[in-house]
């Protein structure tokens, strides 16, 4: 099972809105086959894995291991419940059972009907926490929310706006840890900051430091303060903001979409239905801590490191126990669990 998180692992950032699937096939203690479901509308785990032993014969004294419920309804693919059974493969192991009510059970259900016996809740934990982005989807018909910032010593996350540049941000974290960054926005569906930090740094919000897909933009702009001017409206990755009217920007392009709820419960709703399963919010101080008083976040990183400046925008105030830190070369990046 440890081998099928593993391989799960590998399709981080690409599966989504599907989950994080890997598959093994053992026999006589010996991996036959394997493979993960490495990006949404392409071959389940299950069906790789299988494909990958060359001789189909020995699938009737094997055992197939997953991390995730094999599914049992028609979607972009075919039921991996009954490519299984359609192979005679006798013992299935599962970590976790599929939160989603179109599978929930019933691929087992189809499974044990078909003769086949099967073992759950092997690393059950460690399968939860690998897909947690999808179970929070469907349990809690929201993304899975990470906070991100960085404070400096004396807990500012900015200098005052007055005494820094427009459109120059002031960097607190290093190199190696802004790389970090743009890599977990590789792997969220989505980002969101406010307004505030549009004006501000005029940011662009992509991936550029690290290879991986962009992320959605989210803007939080009650009041269209967006300047016309602005790196989101004018490139050509989409974006999304939410105002109070509908209005539009001299420099839209038909991929910006803006849309009327701007409170955080249409956020949440607007992303349910659209499929994003995870947020990155990097937003200012306004923003994260409105996320926090709401109790809508699951995940916090903080970086940190000996910058001071004496006055400046305060760190947003989280009172959770930290889980774990690491250190990255001059920064302290620091993780909590809601």
């Amino acid at each position: 099972m440890r081998r099928c998180l593993e391989l799960a692992k590998k399709g981080i950032g690409a599966t989504s809105p599907n989950p994080m699937v890997g598959c093994i096939i053992v026999r006589e203690d010996k991996i036959i086959g394997e493979g993960w479901h490495k990006k949404a509308g392409t071959p389940h785990a299950e069906v790789n894995a299988i494909h990958d032993v060359k001789n189909k014969a020995l699938l009737k004294d094997a055992t197939l291991y997953v991390n995730l419920e094999p599914c049992s309804h028609f979607g972009k693919t075919p039921p991996c419940s009954d490519l299984i059974i359609q192979h005679q493969i006798p013992r299935v192991v599962i970590a976790s059972s599929d939160p989603n009510p179109l599978v929930s059970d019933k691929g087992i259900k189809k499974l044990k009907d078909a003769g086949c016996e099967v073992v759950t809740k092997v690393l059950q934990d460690e399968s939860d926490f690998l897909n947690r982005r999808f179970f929070t989807f469907h349990k809690k018909r929201r993304p899975y929310i990470v906070l991100k910032w960085a404070q400096t010593l004396d807990s500012f996350i900015a200098p005052l706006f007055e005494k820094k540049n427009k459109g120059k941000i002031f960097w607190i974290s290093n190199k190696i840890s802004k790389q970090r960054v743009h890599q977990w926005r590789g792997e969220e569906t989505a980002i969101l900051v406010g307004v505030q930090t549009i004006i501000q740094d005029n940011p662009q919000l992509t991936t550029r430091d690290w290879e991986g897909k962009n992320p959605l933009r989210l803007i939080i702009d009650p009041n269209a303060r967006t300047p016309p001017e602005s790196l989101i409206l004018s490139d050509k990755e989409p974006a999304v903001i939410f105002s109070k009217e509908q209005v539009g920007f001299p420099n839209q392009k038909k991929e910006q979409v803006i849309i009327t709820p701007f409170n955080l419960k249409g956020i949440m709703d607007y992303c349910f239905e659209n499929q994003i399963q995870s947020l990155l919010v990097e937003g200012g101080l306004h923003t994260i801590q409105n996320f926090i008083d709401e109790n809508l976040w699951d995940e916090a990183r903080v970086f940190s490191n000996d910058k001071k400046l004496k006055q400046g925008i305060d760190a947003p105030q989280i009172k959770k126990a930290l889980s774990h830190s690491e250190k990255i070369d001059s920064d302290l990046l620091t993780y909590y669990f809601n």
